[in-house]
């Protein structure tokens, strides 16, 4: 019995260090644009964090990556500056672009879901596809309705152009969606880090 306490609570300890380190690796990848600040199109940051919220689900499993993606947000939400351009704190709700930082939780979890029930290569690049789409989907209609109702929309603005903004970007995240994928699966065989239900 006490093997199995110490076993258990082995598990726990290595389950907290995953979830802050992916996010951690979020915070980090919120904010490449202030080394590379032309990497904003139409007033939305071109970030990392898709790319870590989709990994974090596809190698932590379902539960874990919806944690670490909502340490993410809590950390951000309490003041920290962790969001893009450094910043953090309960105004950052009102910000346009928050739906997509609320879409990184179910991203992570969607993702998580369909890898631990299937586990062949596809599966995870056919996961983190569906995550990055969740990710697109829930992110550009808050940023569309944040305009439309509280953030003062600019000239002319529409659904259409709202969906406009995000095809810069979405070619890179189509691309580092496949790539999540690829590494996430390699990675998982080798570490086995979802758990087998």
């Amino acid at each position: 019995m006490a093997e199995l306490t110490r076993s258990y609570s082995k598990w726990k300890t290595i389950d907290l260090v995953y979830c802050g380190l992916f996010a951690t690796l979020m915070m980090i990848g919120a904010n490449i644009t202030t080394i590379a600040p032309f990497l904003v199109v139409g007033g939305v940051p071109i970030t990392l964090q898709t790319f870590f919220a989709v990994l974090a689900g596809l190698v932590l499993g379902s539960r874990n990556g919806a944690i670490a993606c909502t340490v993410y947000m809590l950390v951000g939400l309490a003041g920290a500056p962790v969001f893009s351009k450094f910043m953090g704190g309960l105004s950052y709700i009102l910000i346009p672009t928050f739906g997509f930082v609320i879409s990184f939780i179910l991203a992570a979890y969607v993702a998580g879901k369909i890898v631990e029930r299937y586990k062949t290569a596809k599966s995870y690049i056919g996961a983190a596809l569906v995550a990055a789409a969740i990710n697109y989907i829930i992110g550009t209609n808050w940023m569309y309705f944040a305009y439309m109702f509280w953030a003062g929309a600019p000239e002319g603005f529409s659904y259409k152009i709202a969906w406009a903004w995000m095809i810069p970007p979405m070619p890179k995240d189509i691309i580092l969606a496949i790539f999540a994928g690829i590494f996430a699966y390699r990675l998982q065989k080798m570490l086995k880090i979802i758990p087998v239900k």
